[in-house]
């Protein structure tokens, strides 16, 4: 499902199989849960050393409309570029 999908039922409030309205809220609440579920599986140092809490940053200001980008390599640009990683390759 991609993030352009999971706008478009909340923007409209297409209903879950289960009857439940999709709002944004009701993304952002699955997102929490997932991330806080990812955190506990993976363990405290192994999730702060990854990228997920960026991702979750992005991927919510997507779902809900109010960060929305066109392009994701654009929105995602300096979270993939690390300046300081090529300085050390040199």
């Amino acid at each position: 499902i991609s993030r352009s999908q999971l706008w478009q039922w909340a923007k409209h409030q297409a209903k879950t199989d289960k009857g439940q309205v999709i709002t944004a809220d009701y993304l952002l609440k699955v997102l929490d849960e997932e991330v806080a579920q990812l955190a506990k599986e993976m363990g405290e140092q192994r999730f702060k050393a990854s990228k997920i809490p960026q991702a979750k940053k992005h991927l919510a200001g997507q779902i809900t409309g109010k960060d929305y980008a066109d392009f994701l390599t654009s929105l995602l640009y300096e979270d993939i570029v690390v300046l300081e990683d090529l300085k050390a390759k040199i």
